[in-house]
Order: C-alpha cells, then sequence, then structure tokens
C-alpha cells in the first residue's frame, strides 16, 4: 500500500468561496478517490489562509475584530467542502495553534542555517496580491502603478527580514530539469523557469506595518510574510517539526492544486525553503487556469461571480462535479456555461450512462426475474466490449495520474457510448424468443460493463455512482478497482432500477 498526499491551496478568507475554489478542491477530490480506490492510504489536505494586511482590511471594513471575522469566513469555506461532497482528512487554518508553532520552528530552522538576515526592504508591494514586484513588471496607468496581476502598488520602506532566495536560483534550476514533472501543465513550467533564468532576489519574508500575523520568533515587532505562513501549512498538517508523527509519513505531496495565480510561490518559494531546512520539496505543483462566465471575465464589479452552491442546487451535486472536470483540460482555462452544462447532464449522464443502466436493469428485471444471470465468456461479437472494459480501469487511472481528468471521462464516456451501440445490435429483448442462453449472456456482459463504468466513476460521482453499484446489487466491499477482478454470484438479486439523473430543459 503507497502512501499519497494530496492538498489544496489554502484559500485566502478576504471573500466567499466562488467556483475556483470548487474546482481546485474537486481536483483534488477526485484524486484522493482514485488513489484510495487503488487501495492507498490517503491524505487529504485542505483549508485557509488567514493571515495578512489584505484579510486585516477586510475585518476593519467589516468592523470586525480579525480572528471573529477568519471564523466566520473560514466556516464557508468547510460549508463548501460539504456541499461539494469533499473528502478532506483535514481542515487547516493558519490561526491554529499548531500552525503557529511549524511556522516558528521552520523560521528557527532557517536561522539555524543562516538563511535569514535582518535587513530593510525599499520596492513595489501589491496589498491585494500579498507580493512584492520589481520595477520591470511595474505598469503605470492615469497616475497610477500597478502589478502585472492588476493589483495596484504601493512604494513600501520598511525593516524586514530576508530568506536567501538568490543563492537558490541555480540548485532550483537544477531541480525543475531533473525532475520534469515538478510543474505542470508545460506552460507554466515554462513560465517558472524563465522567471528563475532572469535571476532571483533575496525574498523579504516578514513586514512590520501590520500585525495580523505570526509573530517572528525573537522579535515581536515583526510578523511573517503571509506567503511563509500559508505554504507551511503542508508541513503543519503532516506533523510538523514533529518529524516522527505518524502522518509525516506522507510527506513529501504528490501534488499540490493551485490555481496559475499563485504557482510561482508554489514552484519557486516553497521548494527554496523546504531545500534551506533540510526538507524534501514537494513531488508535483499542478497549476490549472481559470473560468469565465458566459464568455465573459469573473469579477464582483460585473456582478457575474458563479456560486457553486446555487449550481448545485439548481442541477444536482454529481452533474456539476462531472461538468467542471469534463468540460475543459484541466490546465487550460475554460468557460463556463449553462447551456454547456445541460448539454452534458441530459447528453451524456443521461441518455448516454443513466438510459444504459435503465435499459439493461430493466431488462434484467423483466427477464431474469430480477436476479442476476450466471458469468458468461465471449462469443462472437463479445471481445470487442469486453476488451475496452478490461482495459478501461488502467487507462483511466494513467489519466487521472496525469491530471487529464477530462480525458480519464471521455475515456469511460466511449466504453458507454460502445456498450450502448452493443445493445442495439445484439437486442436482448428479441433474444428472448429465438435464444434465452445468449440473452443471459449478453445481460450479463451489460452488467459487468456497468459496474465497470460505476466503479471507476466513483471519484467523480461519488454519490450517483454509489445509487448506480446499489441497484446493480455490489456489496460495499466490492466496490475498489481490485474487485472487479471477482464477478458478481450467478443469482445476485437486484432492486427495481430508479433513473440515476434528471434531465433539464434549456
Amino acid at each position: 500500500m503507497a502512501t499519497k498526499y494530496f492538498t489544496t491551496p489554502i484559500y485566502y478568507v478576504n471573500d466567499r468561496p466562488h467556483i475556483g475554489h470548487a474546482y481546485t478542491s474537486l481536483a483534488t477530490d477526485v484524486m484522493a478517490r482514485w488513489a484510495r480506490l487503488s487501495g492507498d492510504e490517503v491524505f487529504f489536505l485542505t483549508g485557509t489562509d488567514e493571515h495578512g494586511q489584505k484579510v486585516e482590511k477586510a475585518a476593519q471594513d467589516a468592523g470586525m475584530d480579525p480572528q471573529a471575522f477568519t471564523d466566520q469566513v473560514s466556516q464557508h469555506f468547510r460549508d463548501l467542502a460539504a456541499t461539494m461532497g469533499f473528502s478532506n482528512d483535514d481542515f487547516i487554518r493558519t490561526t491554529e495553534p499548531r500552525h503557529k508553532a511549524a511556522c516558528q520552528a521552520l523560521w528557527e530552522e532557517l536561522v539555524r542555517r543562516d538563511e535569514i538576515y535582518l535587513g530593510h526592504y525599499e520596492g513595489w508591494y501589491a496589498v491585494r496580491d500579498e507580493a512584492f514586484y520589481g520595477p520591470d513588471e511595474i505598469e503605470e496607468r492615469d497616475g497610477r502603478r500597478f502589478a502585472p496581476t492588476g493589483a495596484p502598488v504601493e512604494w513600501v520602506r520598511e525593516p524586514s527580514y530576508f530568506f536567501r532566495l538568490a543563492k537558490w536560483g541555480p540548485w532550483l534550476l537544477d531541480f525543475y530539469r531533473d525532475n520534469p514533472d515538478f510543474i505542470a501543465p508545460t506552460s507554466r513550467r515554462n513560465e517558472v523557469m524563465r522567471f528563475v533564468e532572469g535571476g532571483l532576489q533575496d525574498l523579504s519574508i516578514s513586514r512590520t506595518s501590520f500585525t495580523w500575523g505570526i509573530p517572528v520568533p525573537g522579535d515581536p515587532a515583526h510578523v511573517m510574510y503571509v506567503w511563509l505562513d500559508a505554504l507551511t501549512n503542508y508541513i503543519t498538517a503532516a506533523g510538523y517539526p514533529d518529524t516522527s508523527a505518524e502522518r509525516w509519513k506522507f510527506w513529501p505531496a504528490d501534488v499540490h492544486f493551485v490555481g496559475k495565480d499563485i504557482v510561482r510561490f508554489h514552484a519557486i518559494y516553497w521548494p527554496a525553503f523546504l531545500q534551506a531546512a533540510g526538507l524534501a520539496p514537494p513531488r508535483r505543483v499542478f497549476a490549472h487556469g481559470w473560468w469565465t462566465n458566459e464568455g465573459q471575465k469573473i469579477s464582483k464589479s460585473l456582478g457575474n461571480v458563479i456560486d457553486p452552491v446555487t449550481l448545485v442546487e439548481e442541477y444536482g451535486l454529481d452533474p456539476v462535479r462531472y461538468f467542471l472536470l469534463r468540460e475543459v483540460p484541466f490546465g487550460n482555462d475554460g468557460d463556463f456555461s449553462r447551456a454547456a452544462l445541460i448539454g452534458r447532464l441530459n447528453g451524456e449522464l443521461a441518455d448516454t450512462l443513466g438510459n444504459l443502466a435503465n435499459r439493461t436493469l430493466s431488462l434484467i428485471q423483466r427477464n431474469c426475474g430480477g436476479a442476476l444471470p450466471a458469468p458468461a465468456g465471449a462469443a462472437e461479437g463479445d471481445a470487442e466490449l469486453l476488451a475496452g472494459l478490461g482495459s478501461l480501469p488502467g487507462r483511466v487511472g494513467v489519466h487521472v495520474e496525469r491530471q487529464e481528468f477530462h480525458l480519464a471521462l471521455e475515456a469511460i464516456l466511449a466504453e458507454a457510448r460502445a456498450a450502448n451501440g452493443y445493445v442495439t445490435v445484439q437486442a436482448p429483448w428479441a433474444l428472448k424468443k429465438t435464444d434465452p442462453l445468449r440473452m443471459a449472456v449478453v445481460l450479463r456482459h451489460l452488467h459487468s460493463a456497468l459496474r465497470v463504468f460505476a466503479t471507476v466513476l466513483q471519484p467523480f460521482m461519488p454519490t450517483t455512482m454509489a445509487a448506480m453499484l446499489d441497484q446493480l446489487g455490489v456489496p460495499a466491499e466490492g466496490r475498489g478497482l481490485d474487485a472487479l477482478a471477482e464477478p458478481l454470484p450467478e443469482g445476485t438479486t437486484l432492486p427495481p432500477p430508479a433513473p440515476l439523473f434528471r434531465k433539464v430543459e434549456a
């Protein structure tokens, strides 16, 4: 049994959750569920990032104490995880005592290794991004200056502790070359490598202009830079600084899922911090793209922010989960369209998969007394279907491991279409009169196909596939990938079928 560790970014609590948060966590959830289905021991972490000047200001604007404000907003992200059916094993908050202890321990280790020194910072700082930018990155418009992200910047000069990032540039480039899959997709890897090749400067890692953060050990006038604080969450939850803790076996993380806007922090700063502290870097950082809404950029000012909770209420949880990972190659930008969601729900889920299940199980009810026919070998006309089914779990697994979720779903759908074609060609309703033994064989093969589909779709649509496996008579202990090798016994009683998907009118 392998150990697997998957993380979402910890979400910044200056606003309510939106479709981007749901999308990142959904991908992480599918990875975690697939690994569990494969028999691995999994640790899946999500949580909230609650320190920094931006949070302090948002709390002030809300007329609240920062801790009370973060308590309230953090709960929204817990609620989202429940609504979306995420299977996270832990939910971390950066205001927790365990996290403060881990951050201060990491800081002290970096000091001990002479990776931190005291100086002063002078340069362009964006409060919204909690990030510093070089002069060559600043744009001037209408007398104001902006970061590449569009965030306004201000000139800041204050005492600061620095991390010796510049010295780690050559090591990072060697690390990227030796581990070509560390950053994905390739476009983000190229972007990060170009940035590092341009030369790194030492990184300011403390602030004195606000107080809402973790105090620097031995110098409480400083609080830690929010990104050193935030990134440390991944090892906090794994037990750091106690590297003998049970959870430490999961480190290093197998995949950090992040949005493309924060790939630099995860792919440059984070491995450098870890290497400097004598800790292993994560195995992979995957940066996905952004959604637009019906062709428009999503923004609060346009009033077109997509609320995932509303979508689930309108279309159902599993169709929304399916659509988000089916519609766009993970890693690319994509456009959210209700028409596209309805098209996937009606055409692929209801008509292709749901209809196949209903036809097959209804035929078994009517023609086999609701009992499963005996396992059958391949005859003429069966080989292509059975070959596709036999290889499907392996093909899906390869795609999931590569974060090619849309290709995993397309592979499953292609086999479901093939199974629908098999029903039409074999016509089991006609075989009842002409060859009832052959009818039983055909229905058994179709039942086997549905079992494979339902098993490999569990990470994507856990609730609906649990219902399908119930209808197929598959016991709880028979729902892992390994269990597909064990056929259900002849005569297994199947309950009457019920529709799995509700079609929606456009």
